[in-house]
């Protein structure tokens, strides 16, 4: 595979076991160059230790995969100086300053020192560091404590990153003021692969993976995904109370599921059905008071519970 041209990442039947535990399982992939691939599933899905074999930081007990050209068995040293990893916690040093920690990073992934003055300061203003350089790291709160990190892992201009779980822990406004850092490094023509638990961080990959159980269930853009892997309709209804649209309406002919969102109620239906007369009467002839009932687009994760559920697997939702 050619390490300037080909794929950024592609995976064959890709499997770690721990005994008799299967944490990955037959995994295949295909990532090209400047993509934004999101990994989405739940805690225990196999996300991070996929990630960790394609880091070249553990070995698969069997299957195949090349990083930027590399194979992940035989070349994980080339792979490493390749790749920025921004793990769930990324050891930054509480006792060094914002710039220190950066100097430390670029010696540990090689950058020349002469270049360090140039390239730290260039790291230090995408990230919006300007005037935090000589902070101590553990002044920082959380969301300068992500951007150093984010800064760290990119300080020796890798053509592909590794985020695995970068967003958790948090706030919101953090959250898009680090996905504008992960929009810009894309639009550059890095690589992105990130983990995530947050619906509206997936909506914006490229193409996502839905993990579950150690297993790829599905691939695809998120219009992809909703498109082709969404079985029959989804209605939003206001029930009050909600308990017991969701006690009554299981019960009716023609719907497949029903879930809390919020405060409202998502009901998946056959496809090509009209319920809405019979959700409205089932539920004012038990008491509750309804509101509007309207068709919605579904969701990633009414996406993910509907493949988890046409494949009979069982689990959390993401």
């Amino acid at each position: 595979m050619n390490a300037a041209t080909g794929p950024a990442v592609e995976a064959e039947g890709l499997t770690k076991r721990f005994g008799d535990f299967v944490a990955v399982d037959r995994v295949d992939l295909h990532i090209d160059r400047g993509e934004v691939y999101g990994f989405l599933g739940p805690n225990g899905s196999g996300k991070t230790t996929t990630i960790r074999m394609l880091c070249g930081l553990l070995v698969p007990t069997s299957g195949s995969a090349w990083v930027i050209g590399f194979d992940v068995t035989r070349q994980p040293e080339r792979i490493k100086e390749r790749i920025g990893y921004m793990s769930q916690r990324f050891a930054l040093y509480d006792d060094l300053t914002v710039w220190e920690n950066l100097a430390f990073y670029a010696g540990l992934y090689g950058v020349e020192r002469k270049l360090w003055q140039q390239r730290l300061g260039e790291v230090v203003e995408v990230a919006g560091l300007r005037g935090r350089e000589t902070e101590l790291v553990a002044d920082l709160s959380g969301g300068w404590k992500q951007r150093l990190a984010f800064g760290c892992a990119t300080v020796h201009h890798p053509p592909m990153l590794f985020l695995d779980e970068p967003t958790g822990g948090v706030d919101p406004v953090s959250r898009r003021e680090f996905w504008d850092l992960i929009y810009r490094l894309a639009e550059e023509g890095t690589t992105i692969f990130v983990t995530t638990h947050y619906m509206d961080e997936a909506e914006h990959c490229n193409r996502l993976g839905l993990m579950h159980q150690g297993r790829l269930v599905a691939q695809g853009s998120p219009a992809e995904l909703k498109a082709s892997h969404f079985r029959g309709q989804l209605l939003e209804v206001e029930s009050d109370p909600l308990m017991v649209g969701l006690e009554t309406l299981p019960t009716l002919r023609g719907v497949r599921e029903v879930a809390m969102y919020g405060a409202l109620l998502h009901v998946v239906t056959d496809a090509g059905v009209d319920l809405e007369p019979e959700i409205r009467r089932s539920l004012t002839e038990a008491g509750a008071t309804v509101g509007e009932v309207r068709r919605m687009e579904p969701t990633l994760e009414d996406v993910f519970v509907s493949v988890v559920g046409a494949l009979g697997l069982q689990g959390t939702e993401p």
